[in-house]
């Protein structure tokens, strides 16, 4: 045979064989049953031996429980059905509707989802159509308050429904957190397809983005959307001021610039302001000192002696990146952390899982799908606090407690050797109480020997040392605050006032922060908030899907005004206290509202302020289309502008 002919048998549809059989070898099994039921339409592919096993917390399950037999019969069916698809065969199943989409679903995941999943996926996925949102033509005018996630996200929607607006970013650049955060270590603990926009895919090098890559990803869809040029960098808002005379918002930048909108959308986050306690002595420390957000760039830590403050999710990170530089690591900690494992936190994605994600039809949607299931609401049900429940110190209920045990095996397996640090490790309140973390290397840090961790606050700090609460003290060189963001005091530092004049910190106070929907407030009209109270995830997935919910929501809202001609939209004082209500119900009902350990999401009077009580469905469906029955609205007043 000729060596053209060879290839022409080798190539399907543009579609190398070999190469897509090669690939097919590091497929996600379960993702790859999905894709091939839909091609083929043929049942078998949905009943045993092609059920896959349901996934072991929150690890990928690559091979799906199956053996190599039937792996292989998997890929193989795979392979033809993928070659037939390029080469013209048409899709079987090219529309599932949800509830056949559920019970592909359910199939993917190893477990039974509930039927309401199947018109949010449907959609996810593109096998409804998703309403688009055009405005006719206006001159509405939009002031968004930040560039990270949720602002660039309100300027790419905005800009497609036709909606004139600007960005006032107070950095050089987009990204947020993503831009501001460069402190080893840093990543995200989501997987990367599902930290990332539905609409923007990336090729991801690793199942969990570093910062790095995080921060280019968003610098990308910010060029491909032409973002920057409707951006203005280095901007900071100082105060925004609505104007019942005039319908709209005067805003003022931190250099004294005025600019006037007739909407603002804030997006400025909830872990945006470093969190530093007051402790005493804090200035007198000789050596560098410094928040993991205001990281300097030029630090050595080459032999240093370094203290880290603090057992979060950004010291969990620090450590085990700075533990083979450091002369020595001590660590103090208040209280200590669940952590879980992750069978590809350290695995790159590798090419052909990549290759897979370009060339097989679906397979990306799949994939992410299954991804959005094990890392979202299906951990929701089991954060139910039962009254009933023998055991309500360690946990809530029987499926809590199983969760306790397989987290406590894991701590003692890692920890192996070292009972010191068992005992120092093992959280004594339930898991999830606190936002849980994945395992990047942490215990393996802790087990080093030139570490050692302090299970003990800090008390105070002198010019060389930190002191703990139980008197002792460590001299070290640099000290690391991994202490948090003020989450409470949302729209801080800015001066936010509504139609009575009166501050939104006054109405909210220190750390009481409420909004309907997590998006609006009343006395605050035209004003739309994003990443707002309440809307934080603790049962764990993307906080890009939240945004993503908001934003469609606000854009919505805003096509109303234009359609129906509102020049002032306010949500109505007794639909936002109802809803405040329901939420504060619904979370005194879960285990953030524990009283076996603190957390960043509720307040020192024991509201849980920041997370969301509702499943991600649940505020998909609140969130889809805005009712203007929650609104008092007034006409626009100059019908000529």
């Amino acid at each position: 045979m000729s060596t053209d002919a060879s290839t022409a048998a080798e190539t399907v549809g543009g579609v190398n064989r070999d190469r897509l059989s090669r690939a097919l070898t590091a497929a996600n099994l379960p993702t790859l049953v999905a894709v091939l039921y839909q091609l083929t339409g043929d049942r078998t592919w949905l009943t045993d031996p092609y059920r896959p096993t349901r996934s072991r917390g929150m690890d990928n399950n690559d091979t799906g429980g199956f053996d190599d037999a039937v792996a292989d019969r998997i890929r193989a069916a795979a392979l033809d059905a993928i070659c037939a698809f390029h080469d013209g065969a048409p899709m079987a199943v090219p529309s599932p509707d949800s509830e056949h989409l559920v019970e592909m679903i359910s199939v993917a995941v190893g477990e039974q989802v509930p039927p309401e999943f199947g018109v949010m996926v449907a959609e996810d996925m593109g096998f409804t159509a998703a309403d688009t949102q055009v405005a006719a033509p206006n001159d509405l005018s939009v002031i968004v308050i930040g560039a990270g996630v949720s602002g660039m996200l309100a300027a790419i929607k905005l800009h497609e429904a036709g909606i004139n607006h600007t960005v006032l970013e107070k950095n050089s650049d987009v990204g947020g957190g993503w831009f501001e955060n460069t402190y080893p270590g840093a990543g995200v603990d989501t997987p990367s397809h599902l930290y990332s926009y539905s609409f923007a895919p990336r090729a991801w090098s690793t199942h969990f983005g570093k910062r790095d890559e995080v921060w280019q990803y968003l610098s990308d869809v910010a060029s491909e959307h032409d973002l920057r040029q409707r951006i203005r960098f280095d901007t900071e808002v100082a105060t925004a001021e609505y104007d019942a005379q005039r319908q709209g918002w005067t805003v003022t930048t931190m250099d004294g610039e005025i600019l006037t909108a007739d909407v603002v959308i804030t997006a400025t986050g909830q872990l945006n302001r470093p969190k530093v306690p007051h402790i005493p002595g804090l200035e007198s420390f000789d050596g560098p000192i410094f928040h993991t957000a205001n990281w300097p760039a030029d630090l050595d830590l080459t032999g240093k002696r370094v203290a880290i403050v603090g057992t979060g999710a950004s010291a969990m990170q620090v450590l085990p990146a700075i533990a083979s530089t450091v002369g020595h690591a001590t660590v103090f900690q208040r209280s200590p952390q669940w952590v879980s494992s992750s069978d590809v936190y350290f695995a790159e994605m590798g090419d052909d899982a990549n290759y897979l994600m370009d060339v097989v039809p679906l397979y990306r949607l799949w994939y992410r799908t299954r991804l959005a299931w094990n890392f979202n609401d299906r951990v929701h049900s089991s954060l139910q606090v039962d009254p009933g429940w023998e055991h309500p110190q360690r946990s809530i209920n029987p499926a809590n407690d199983a969760h306790r045990r397989v987290f406590t095996r894991y701590i003692e397996r890692e920890l192996d050797g070292r009972p010191d640090l068992i005992e120092k490790s093992l959280p004594d309140y339930p898991p999830f109480g606190k936002r849980m973390l994945l395992d990047n290397g942490w215990y393996a840090a802790l087990k080093r020997d030139n570490v050692t961790l302090i299970a003990d606050a800090v008390s105070s700090i002198t010019a060389n040392s930190v002191v703990a609460q139980n008197g002792s003290g460590t001299e070290v060189d640099v000290v690391i605050l991994a202490t948090g963001f003020e989450t409470h005091k949302l729209l801080t530092p800015i001066d936010v006032r509504g139609r009575s004049g009166e501050s939104i910190r006054d109405i909210w106070g220190p750390e009481d922060a409420h909004a309907y929907l997590g998006i609006t407030v009343p006395d605050f009209p035209n004003l739309f908030i994003t990443c707002g109270p309440g809307t934080v995830l603790g049962h764990g997935g993307s906080y890009i899907t939240i945004a993503e919910c908001q934003v469609r929501y606000i854009v919505d809202v805003l096509i109303d005004m234009v359609d129906k001609r509102i020049g002032a939209i306010e949500c109505k004082a007794d639909v936002e206290t109802e809803y405040v209500r329901k939420h504060d119900e619904a979370h005194a009902k879960m285990i953030w509202s524990h009283g076996g350990m603190d957390n960043w999401y509720r307040n020192n009077a024991g509201r849980v302020v920041s997370t969301l009580p509702w499943r991600i469905v649940d505020y998909w469906e609140m969130t889809r289309r805005a009712d203007l029955d929650d609104f008092v609205m007034e006409p626009r007043l100059d019908e000529a502008r």
